[in-house]
């Protein structure tokens, strides 16, 4: 199966940074109906309050089943069979879910137009090409369907049979992403017809225009190797390297081709259909339409139930709508030697770390570093999780082969990692040599900049050149409170109290709910003789979960104010 990159192209575009059962099944630990918070009761009132209950709870299924007998009692039956028909759909009941399809004439088009994107998905499930074609090139599709429609009917012709059909060149309109996908989908088609020329013509044209994520590249390499052409394709990835040089997919491709050892097997027809549904599933999670985005994802899924990328996405909207439960159960489910699996373990153990959840965290994250040990980005979690656990000194042993394994020029991130741990087990020299390093990696990265900057100024070393860089930080980042809070912090210890205010004003203004950001508004209002201002900051930090030391000095404030000595003033040469 081609390496799944579908999210990463789509946020290139953008510009932001295994079931054997046909359906997908409710997630793990959803409740019995007898079990909500509302009894049904026998009315169709009182099993409509039930569904929208399970609804509201995350539990699609059990909402769909509710629906449905709100259908056959005294209720309206178009409308509660059209929310039985989207509960079934997002709970991942395709085969349900096109059963109860709305039919012509309702008062909803653009619903009608989804269900006969689920009734052709599920005839391409169940192998009648040419009816799902027929559904999905039919006048019923409206324009909110229009581009899944597009995408999945050329999948639909190759699986009828009709070669001609499935190669037409496809035209997407006014939708960059789509047709991106679109004309990959058709160099997939051409090598599937046996028309090789004329699938490398595509994917070229493709990758000349930019391939973002490296995704022609993939596939025309995985095609050159198919046909016994391991050089040819060994050069296609060394030039997507060249674009995207920590690409791990593309590396460990290339050493595949070189070696001769057998490529990935060209999908099945169902498999790239579903791959083809990712597209607009993602574009919908980027314009924050979940349910939309779950419906497409569900229906990819229907058509490969073991696409793992689906399952972590399905994770990700399910996440966003706090059905925490269905979340892990969809991150569960990609396995050890999948593509996703660290990625999906990862934010598995992170959701019992927002939850409190400390040693189920540690645990899923540590269980994923020992099924993919060579796996960077499993030791980095565990890593994470212990710094965000406050131990420090953990941390830093985890980190400390990662860095040591990468030379004389390792990752900034993973500098800029053990820098905090360090700098918060009491470190600072060491700290102050990691960032030092970072930023010799990358010299104008916002983030560093702020954090050896401020580091400095809290000490009240080096303030000019401090001053420099959290002004340099803030200039990248203007929307930043936490580096607006250093530059204001740096105004503070350089006398200019006034100036502080100002800046402090404006950090609180971006991040209200920062402990330190209003301990230092607090300081420099009293400086200014703003008193009462000042009480009310350092009363307010009390409320917003500080450090145990912001929480000292805030209470020590409350109780004796600031002394009069005078903070440190800029030195020349500093």
């Amino acid at each position: 199966m081609a390496t799944p990159r579908s999210l990463l192209a789509l946020l290139a575009f953008s510009g932001l940074c295994a079931c054997a059962t046909p359906s997908v099944p409710t997630p793990a630990g959803g409740p019995a109906v007898a079990t909500l918070p509302i009894d049904p009761g026998g009315s169709a009132y009182g099993l409509f309050l039930a569904g929208q209950e399970a609804i509201d709870s995350g539990h699609s299924s059990a909402a769909a089943d509710l629906f449905s007998r709100a259908a056959t009692t005294d209720g309206d039956p178009v409308f509660l069979a059209d929310r039985a028909f989207t509960a079934a759909l997002l709970a991942g009941d395709v085969n349900r879910a096109a059963a109860l399809a709305p039919r012509a004439g309702g008062d909803e088009p653009d619903l009608y137009s989804l269900g006969l994107l689920v009734r052709g998905v599920e005839a391409l499930a169940g192998g009648d090409g040419k009816q799902a074609r027929a559904i999905l090139t039919g006048p019923g599709i409206s324009a909110a369907h229009k581009v899944a429609a597009e995408l999945l009917a050329p999948w639909a012709a190759a699986e009828a049979g009709d070669a001609e059909a499935s190669i037409a060149r496809p035209v997407i309109t006014g939708e960059p992403i789509a047709q991106f996908f679109a004309s990959l989908d058709q160099g997939k088609l051409f090598e599937r017809a046996r028309r090789y020329d004329e699938a490398e013509t595509t994917y070229r044209a493709l990758i000349g225009a930019g391939d973002p994520g490296g995704m022609a590249s993939a596939d025309l390499g995985e095609m050159l190797e198919r046909r016994g052409e391991g050089a040819k394709a060994a050069a296609i990835y060394d030039q997507a390297l060249a674009r995207n040089p920590g690409d791990a997919a593309l590396q460990a491709a290339k050493v595949r081709a070189l070696a001769k050892r057998r490529p990935p097997a060209l999908e099945t027809i169902r498999q790239s259909a579903a791959e083809a549904l990712i597209a607009p599933a993602t574009e919908l999670m980027i314009q924050k339409q979940e349910e939309g985005a779950l419906a497409y994802l569900r229906l990819a899924l229907r058509l490969d139930p073991g696409r793992d990328e689906a399952w972590v996405l399905v994770g990700d909207v399910l996440a966003d709508v706090g059905d925490v439960e269905g979340a892990r159960a969809a991150y569960a489910r990609p396995q050890p030697g999948s593509d996703e699996f660290v990625a999906a373990r990862g934010k598995l153990a992170w959701s019992y770390q927002t939850a409190g959840d400390k040693d189920s965290a540690l645990k899923v994250a540590r269980a994923a570093l020992a099924a993919a040990p060579a796996s960077r980005d499993a030791s980095v979690t565990v890593a994470d999780l212990l710094r965000a656990d406050e131990r420090y000194d953990e941390s830093i042993l985890a980190l400390n082969p990662l860095i040591a394994g990468q030379g004389d020029h390792p990752d900034w991130r993973l500098l800029y990692m053990r820098a905090v741990a360090l700098e918060e087990s009491g470190r600072w020299p060491e700290a102050e040599r990691d960032l030092t390093s970072a930023l010799k990696e990358n010299p104008d990265e916002p983030e560093l900049l702020n954090f050896l900057g401020y580091s400095w100024i809290d000490r009240g070393e080096k303030l000019q050149a401090a001053m420099a860089m959290v002004q340099k930080a803030v200039d990248q980042d203007p929307q930043s409170g936490a580096m607006l809070d250093s530059l204001g912090w740096g105004y503070y210890r350089s006398g200019d109290y006034k100036t502080a205010v100002d800046k402090l004003e404006a950090a609180v203004a971006l991040d209200p709910a920062d402990p330190d950001v209003n301990n230092h508004l607090g300081d420099a209002y009293w400086r200014v003789g703003r008193r009462t201002e000042a009480r009310f900051q350092w009363s307010r930090v009390l409320t917003l979960e500080p450090t145990e030391k912001v929480r000292s000095e805030a209470e020590a404030k409350l109780k004796f104010g600031l002394d009069a000595a005078p903070a440190p003033s800029l030195v020349a040469g500093q």
